[in-house]
This record gives C-alpha cells, sequence and structure tokens, in this order.
C-alpha cells in the first residue's frame, strides 16, 4: 500500500475539492446531506451520493478523480 497522497476531484459537486487519499482508492465516494422535512425520530437522514473515478492516466501527484455522472 503506498501512503497518503494528494487528490483532486474534477467536475459534480464536489469539483475541484482537494484532500489526502491512501493506497490510490479506484472510486471516491462523495455525500451531501439533504433535509428532510418532518423527519421521523430514530435519527433518520438523507444523503445525496456521487462518485469519482480515478484517472488511471495520472501517475503523480495529485492524483485526479474524475465524476462519474452515471453514479447512483
Amino acid at each position: 500500500m503506498t501512503g497518503w497522497e494528494t487528490a483532486v476531484l474534477g467536475g459534480g459537486p464536489a469539483d475541484g475539492l482537494r484532500m489526502k487519499v491512501p493506497g490510490r482508492p479506484r472510486v471516491i465516494q462523495v455525500t451531501y446531506p439533504c433535509p428532510i422535512e418532518a423527519a421521523p425520530p430514530g435519527g433518520v437522514r438523507a444523503e445525496a451520493v456521487y462518485l469519482y473515478r480515478r484517472d488511471y492516466s495520472v501517475t503523480t501527484e495529485p492524483l485526479r478523480y474524475g465524476f462519474d455522472i452515471a453514479s447512483p
């Protein structure tokens, strides 16, 4: 496993976000909280999920991850 490296996200809701990642993950998941109207008891929450896939042509820092428009 490689150490921590800088990565940057491209496109989508987290465009330009920079972070440190361990071991060059293939996918990074970004979540965004969604407000709930009249939330039921028990701490239920809702989040939008976005995926960013690694660009394998980039082999040096910062690693690049592109927004996957087909993400769930």
